[in-house]
Protein backbone atom coordinates (compact mmCIF):
# COMPACT_ATOMS: atom_id res chain seq x y z
CA UNK A 1 0.00 0.00 0.00
CA UNK A 2 1.72 3.38 -0.96
CA UNK A 3 0.50 6.43 0.88
CA UNK A 4 0.17 9.82 -1.34
CA UNK A 5 -0.46 13.13 -0.24
CA UNK A 6 -1.93 15.55 -2.86
CA UNK A 7 -0.87 19.00 -4.33
CA UNK A 8 -3.69 20.58 -6.11
CA UNK A 9 -7.13 20.56 -6.36
CA UNK A 10 -8.67 22.19 -9.12
CA UNK A 11 -10.73 19.71 -12.04
CA UNK A 12 -8.02 17.77 -12.72
CA UNK A 13 -6.90 17.11 -9.13
CA UNK A 14 -10.29 16.67 -7.64
CA UNK A 15 -10.41 13.68 -10.47
CA UNK A 16 -7.16 12.08 -9.32
CA UNK A 17 -8.23 12.57 -5.61
CA UNK A 18 -10.97 10.41 -6.75
CA UNK A 19 -8.80 7.80 -8.57
CA UNK A 20 -6.54 7.76 -5.44
CA UNK A 21 -9.18 7.21 -2.99
CA UNK A 22 -10.63 4.21 -4.50
CA UNK A 23 -7.21 2.71 -5.85
CA UNK A 24 -6.90 -0.61 -3.73
CA UNK A 25 -2.73 -0.27 -3.31
CA UNK A 26 -3.22 3.04 -2.46
CA UNK A 27 -4.07 5.29 0.42
CA UNK A 28 -4.71 9.32 -0.02
CA UNK A 29 -3.48 10.90 3.39
CA UNK A 30 -4.38 14.25 2.65
CA UNK A 31 -4.73 17.20 0.00
CA UNK A 32 -3.33 20.94 -0.29
CA UNK A 33 -4.33 24.03 -2.37
CA UNK A 34 -3.49 27.19 -2.39
CA UNK A 35 -7.29 27.67 -2.27
CA UNK A 36 -8.07 26.39 1.05
CA UNK A 37 -11.67 25.86 0.31
CA UNK A 38 -10.95 23.24 -2.29
CA UNK A 39 -8.58 21.38 -0.59
CA UNK A 40 -11.30 20.97 2.38
CA UNK A 41 -13.81 19.87 -0.06
CA UNK A 42 -11.72 17.27 -1.98
CA UNK A 43 -10.07 16.23 1.55
CA UNK A 44 -13.88 15.70 2.30
CA UNK A 45 -14.96 14.05 -0.39
CA UNK A 46 -11.96 11.26 -0.34
CA UNK A 47 -12.37 10.65 2.95
CA UNK A 48 -8.74 12.24 3.75
CA UNK A 49 -6.78 15.47 5.50
CA UNK A 50 -6.50 19.23 4.13
CA UNK A 51 -3.27 20.27 4.75
CA UNK A 52 -2.44 23.95 5.13
CA UNK A 53 0.94 23.69 3.61
CA UNK A 54 3.06 22.05 1.55
CA UNK A 55 5.66 22.28 4.41
CA UNK A 56 3.37 20.36 6.75
CA UNK A 57 2.44 17.91 3.94
CA UNK A 58 6.08 16.94 2.40
CA UNK A 59 7.01 16.75 6.43
CA UNK A 60 4.64 14.15 7.12
CA UNK A 61 7.23 11.15 7.22
CA UNK A 62 4.47 8.71 6.51
CA UNK A 63 3.66 9.74 2.89
CA UNK A 64 5.45 7.64 0.32
CA UNK A 65 4.41 9.71 -3.00
CA UNK A 66 3.11 13.24 -3.74
CA UNK A 67 0.67 13.49 -6.76
CA UNK A 68 1.36 16.79 -8.20
CA UNK A 69 -1.64 18.60 -9.87
CA UNK A 70 -1.04 22.35 -9.50
CA UNK A 71 -0.50 24.72 -12.05
CA UNK A 72 2.26 24.13 -14.80
CA UNK A 73 4.38 27.79 -12.72
CA UNK A 74 4.96 25.49 -9.69
CA UNK A 75 5.89 22.02 -11.08
CA UNK A 76 9.49 22.12 -10.77
CA UNK A 77 9.64 24.11 -7.51
CA UNK A 78 6.95 20.86 -5.98
CA UNK A 79 8.98 18.35 -8.02
CA UNK A 80 12.15 19.58 -6.63
CA UNK A 81 10.70 19.72 -2.83
CA UNK A 82 9.57 16.11 -2.93
CA UNK A 83 11.98 14.92 -4.20
CA UNK A 84 14.40 16.55 -1.25
CA UNK A 85 11.92 15.60 1.00
CA UNK A 86 11.98 12.07 -0.35
CA UNK A 87 9.05 11.41 -1.53
CA UNK A 88 8.57 9.54 -5.02
CA UNK A 89 6.59 12.07 -7.55
CA UNK A 90 3.35 11.23 -10.25
CA UNK A 91 3.56 14.96 -11.62
CA UNK A 92 0.90 16.47 -14.67
CA UNK A 93 2.60 17.48 -17.52
CA UNK A 94 4.07 19.56 -18.86
CA UNK A 95 7.13 19.61 -16.39
CA UNK A 96 7.14 23.40 -17.14
CA UNK A 97 7.25 25.88 -19.86
CA UNK A 98 11.08 26.65 -19.43
CA UNK A 99 13.42 24.32 -20.85
CA UNK A 100 16.14 26.34 -18.86
CA UNK A 101 14.09 25.48 -15.77
CA UNK A 102 12.95 21.89 -16.44
CA UNK A 103 16.96 21.11 -16.79
CA UNK A 104 17.86 22.90 -13.42
CA UNK A 105 15.28 20.48 -11.78
CA UNK A 106 16.30 17.42 -13.65
CA UNK A 107 19.92 17.94 -11.83
CA UNK A 108 17.74 17.52 -8.69
CA UNK A 109 16.21 14.52 -9.47
CA UNK A 110 19.38 13.18 -10.35
CA UNK A 111 21.14 14.44 -7.08
CA UNK A 112 18.00 13.04 -5.20
CA UNK A 113 17.92 10.08 -6.97
CA UNK A 114 14.22 10.49 -6.84
CA UNK A 115 11.77 8.48 -9.16
CA UNK A 116 9.67 10.92 -10.65
CA UNK A 117 6.48 10.25 -13.75
CA UNK A 118 5.34 12.46 -15.75
CA UNK A 119 1.13 12.30 -16.40
CA UNK A 120 1.34 11.33 -20.42
CA UNK A 121 -1.62 9.11 -19.58
CA UNK A 122 -2.57 9.01 -23.11
CA UNK A 123 -0.31 5.78 -23.13
CA UNK A 124 -1.97 4.13 -20.45
CA UNK A 125 -5.00 4.10 -23.05
CA UNK A 126 -5.76 0.21 -23.63
CA UNK A 127 -6.52 1.45 -27.27
CA UNK A 128 -3.28 3.10 -27.91
CA UNK A 129 -1.49 1.16 -25.69
CA UNK A 130 -2.57 -1.99 -28.02
CA UNK A 131 -1.50 -0.13 -31.05
CA UNK A 132 1.91 0.57 -29.49
CA UNK A 133 2.04 -3.15 -28.76
CA UNK A 134 1.14 -4.28 -32.04
CA UNK A 135 3.13 -2.09 -34.31
CA UNK A 136 6.42 -3.09 -31.90
CA UNK A 137 5.02 -6.57 -32.44
CA UNK A 138 6.40 -6.36 -36.17
CA UNK A 139 2.69 -6.72 -37.15
CA UNK A 140 2.52 -4.15 -40.05
CA UNK A 141 6.29 -4.21 -40.73
CA UNK A 142 8.54 -1.04 -40.94
CA UNK A 143 6.45 2.18 -40.43
CA UNK A 144 6.26 4.91 -42.63
CA UNK A 145 3.59 6.96 -41.62
CA UNK A 146 1.34 8.16 -38.80
CA UNK A 147 -1.68 10.64 -38.19
CA UNK A 148 -2.70 11.82 -34.59
CA UNK A 149 -5.31 13.48 -34.67
CA UNK A 150 -6.35 15.60 -31.42
CA UNK A 151 -9.35 18.04 -31.09
CA UNK A 152 -10.76 19.44 -28.12
CA UNK A 153 -14.75 19.95 -27.99
CA UNK A 154 -14.06 23.82 -27.26
CA UNK A 155 -10.88 26.40 -26.53
CA UNK A 156 -10.81 27.11 -22.51
CA UNK A 157 -11.18 30.27 -21.00
CA UNK A 158 -8.69 32.75 -22.51
CA UNK A 159 -7.18 33.47 -18.68
CA UNK A 160 -6.24 30.20 -18.76
CA UNK A 161 -4.96 30.36 -22.50
CA UNK A 162 -2.86 33.24 -21.69
CA UNK A 163 -0.87 31.45 -19.13
CA UNK A 164 -1.10 28.15 -20.65
CA UNK A 165 2.23 28.16 -22.63
CA UNK A 166 0.22 28.12 -26.13
CA UNK A 167 -1.55 25.26 -27.97
CA UNK A 168 1.92 23.59 -28.78
CA UNK A 169 2.81 23.32 -25.27
CA UNK A 170 -0.66 23.17 -23.22
CA UNK A 171 -2.20 20.72 -25.78
CA UNK A 172 -0.28 19.48 -28.52
CA UNK A 173 2.49 18.11 -25.67
CA UNK A 174 0.80 14.74 -25.45
CA UNK A 175 0.66 14.26 -29.06
CA UNK A 176 4.38 14.62 -29.01
CA UNK A 177 4.70 12.13 -26.57
CA UNK A 178 2.52 9.56 -27.96
CA UNK A 179 4.36 9.62 -30.99
CA UNK A 180 7.84 9.27 -29.45
CA UNK A 181 5.90 5.98 -27.77
CA UNK A 182 4.44 4.64 -30.25
CA UNK A 183 7.26 4.79 -32.97
CA UNK A 184 9.55 3.61 -30.23
CA UNK A 185 12.26 6.53 -31.56
CA UNK A 186 13.18 9.98 -31.68
CA UNK A 187 12.06 12.60 -33.97
CA UNK A 188 14.73 14.65 -36.34
CA UNK A 189 13.08 17.51 -38.00
CA UNK A 190 9.54 19.25 -37.16
CA UNK A 191 7.65 21.60 -39.30
CA UNK A 192 4.51 23.26 -38.31
CA UNK A 193 2.31 25.47 -39.02
CA UNK A 194 -0.27 27.60 -36.43
CA UNK A 195 -3.78 29.36 -37.80
CA UNK A 196 -6.32 31.49 -35.93
CA UNK A 197 -9.47 29.71 -37.33
CA UNK A 198 -11.40 29.49 -33.94
CA UNK A 199 -11.78 32.31 -32.09
CA UNK A 200 -9.96 35.82 -33.11
CA UNK A 201 -9.63 36.28 -29.46
CA UNK A 202 -6.67 33.58 -29.22
CA UNK A 203 -4.82 35.04 -31.59
CA UNK A 204 -5.05 38.52 -30.03
CA UNK A 205 -3.30 37.42 -26.88
CA UNK A 206 -0.73 35.58 -29.25
CA UNK A 207 -1.83 32.11 -29.37
CA UNK A 208 -3.10 30.02 -32.02
CA UNK A 209 -6.19 27.62 -31.94
CA UNK A 210 -5.66 25.16 -34.93
CA UNK A 211 -1.81 23.34 -35.75
CA UNK A 212 -0.10 20.96 -37.64
CA UNK A 213 2.72 19.35 -37.35
CA UNK A 214 5.07 17.23 -39.40
CA UNK A 215 7.71 15.22 -37.90
CA UNK A 216 10.75 13.08 -39.34
CA UNK A 217 11.56 10.45 -37.37
CA UNK A 218 14.98 8.73 -36.77
CA UNK A 219 14.22 5.99 -39.15
CA UNK A 220 13.07 8.35 -41.82
CA UNK A 221 9.32 7.51 -41.24
CA UNK A 222 7.08 10.50 -40.89
CA UNK A 223 4.43 11.57 -38.12
CA UNK A 224 1.59 14.38 -39.00
CA UNK A 225 0.05 15.56 -35.65
CA UNK A 226 -3.16 17.69 -36.58
CA UNK A 227 -5.01 19.16 -33.20
CA UNK A 228 -7.71 22.49 -33.17
CA UNK A 229 -9.31 23.70 -30.10
CA UNK A 230 -13.11 23.45 -31.37
CA UNK A 231 -14.76 20.33 -32.21
CA UNK A 232 -18.54 20.10 -33.02
CA UNK A 233 -19.32 16.65 -32.31
CA UNK A 234 -17.43 15.85 -29.35
CA UNK A 235 -13.60 15.03 -28.18
CA UNK A 236 -11.92 13.96 -30.92
CA UNK A 237 -8.55 11.26 -30.70
CA UNK A 238 -7.92 9.12 -33.58
CA UNK A 239 -4.18 7.19 -33.81
CA UNK A 240 -2.94 6.04 -37.54
CA UNK A 241 -0.08 4.22 -38.27
CA UNK A 242 0.61 2.69 -41.48
CA UNK A 243 3.66 0.30 -42.27
CA UNK A 244 5.10 -1.61 -45.34
CA UNK A 245 2.36 -4.66 -44.33
CA UNK A 246 -0.76 -2.55 -43.44
CA UNK A 247 -2.49 -0.39 -40.77
CA UNK A 248 -3.34 0.30 -37.48
CA UNK A 249 -6.04 2.46 -35.82
CA UNK A 250 -7.03 3.40 -32.72
CA UNK A 251 -10.06 4.96 -33.01
CA UNK A 252 -12.62 7.07 -30.79
CA UNK A 253 -14.89 5.28 -28.01
CA UNK A 254 -18.38 6.53 -28.14
CA UNK A 255 -20.60 6.84 -25.57
CA UNK A 256 -22.23 3.75 -26.57
CA UNK A 257 -22.28 1.17 -28.92
CA UNK A 258 -25.36 1.68 -30.08
CA UNK A 259 -26.07 1.28 -34.08
CA UNK A 260 -29.17 2.08 -35.32
CA UNK A 261 -31.04 1.25 -38.25
CA UNK A 262 -34.07 3.09 -40.05
CA UNK A 263 -35.19 5.01 -43.49
CA UNK A 264 -33.12 7.77 -42.64
CA UNK A 265 -29.34 6.79 -41.35
CA UNK A 266 -27.45 2.96 -40.67
CA UNK A 267 -24.93 3.01 -38.66
CA UNK A 268 -23.46 3.94 -35.53
CA UNK A 269 -24.52 7.17 -34.47
CA UNK A 270 -23.28 7.88 -31.04
CA UNK A 271 -21.76 11.11 -30.05
CA UNK A 272 -17.95 10.97 -28.58
CA UNK A 273 -17.04 11.40 -25.27
CA UNK A 274 -17.30 15.33 -24.01
CA UNK A 275 -13.54 15.75 -23.28
CA UNK A 276 -10.17 14.01 -21.73
CA UNK A 277 -11.32 13.20 -18.46
CA UNK A 278 -14.56 11.07 -19.64
CA UNK A 279 -12.53 9.69 -22.97
CA UNK A 280 -9.33 8.91 -20.81
CA UNK A 281 -10.95 7.47 -17.51
CA UNK A 282 -9.31 4.69 -17.50
CA UNK A 283 -5.59 5.83 -18.55
CA UNK A 284 -5.92 7.81 -15.12
CA UNK A 285 -6.01 4.80 -13.66
CA UNK A 286 -3.56 2.63 -15.45
CA UNK A 287 -1.26 5.22 -14.83
CA UNK A 288 -1.30 5.13 -11.10
CA UNK A 289 -0.80 1.34 -11.59
CA UNK A 290 2.25 1.73 -13.52
CA UNK A 291 3.97 4.31 -10.80
CA UNK A 292 2.88 2.42 -7.81
CA UNK A 293 4.01 -1.07 -9.57
CA UNK A 294 7.72 1.52 -10.12
CA UNK A 295 7.76 2.41 -6.46
CA UNK A 296 7.08 -0.60 -5.25
CA UNK A 297 9.13 -2.81 -7.76
CA UNK A 298 12.33 -0.40 -7.44
CA UNK A 299 12.50 0.48 -10.97
CA UNK A 300 12.53 3.97 -12.75
CA UNK A 301 8.93 4.75 -13.74
CA UNK A 302 7.71 5.65 -17.12
CA UNK A 303 7.07 7.85 -18.75
CA UNK A 304 10.23 9.26 -17.00
CA UNK A 305 11.30 13.00 -16.39
CA UNK A 306 13.51 12.87 -19.46
CA UNK A 307 9.88 11.97 -21.46
CA UNK A 308 8.71 15.04 -20.44
CA UNK A 309 11.80 16.78 -21.17
CA UNK A 310 11.71 15.67 -24.61
CA UNK A 311 8.46 16.21 -25.42
CA UNK A 312 8.99 20.19 -24.32
CA UNK A 313 11.69 20.04 -26.84
CA UNK A 314 9.42 18.97 -29.28
CA UNK A 315 7.10 21.64 -28.49
CA UNK A 316 9.67 24.34 -28.44
CA UNK A 317 11.06 23.44 -31.96
CA UNK A 318 7.18 22.90 -33.37
CA UNK A 319 5.78 26.98 -31.73
CA UNK A 320 9.75 27.58 -33.79
CA UNK A 321 8.98 26.46 -36.61
CA UNK A 322 5.08 27.50 -36.73
CA UNK A 323 6.55 31.65 -36.01
CA UNK A 324 9.78 31.20 -38.70
CA UNK A 325 8.60 29.29 -41.05
CA UNK A 326 11.90 26.65 -41.34
CA UNK A 327 12.16 22.90 -40.57
CA UNK A 328 13.81 22.60 -37.13
CA UNK A 329 16.21 19.94 -36.61
CA UNK A 330 16.46 18.08 -32.96
CA UNK A 331 19.34 17.88 -31.33
CA UNK A 332 20.04 14.36 -30.21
Amino acid sequence: MIRFAQLGAGRIGRMHARNLAAHSRAELVGIYDVDSAASAEAAGATGSRAFDSVDALLGDGSIDAVLIATSTDTHCELIERSARAGKAVLCEKPIHLDIRRVDECAEVVKSTGARVQIGFNRRFDPSHAALGQAAASGEIGSLELAVITSRDPAPPPLDYLRVSGGLFRDMMIHDFDIARFLFGQEPVEVSAMGGVLVDPAIGEIGDVDSATVTMRMSSGAMCQINCSRRCAYGYDQRIEMFGEKGMLISANPALTNLQRYSATATGAGERLHHFFIERYAESYVREIDAFIDAVEGGHAPSPSFEDGRRALMLADAALESAKSGRTIRIQP
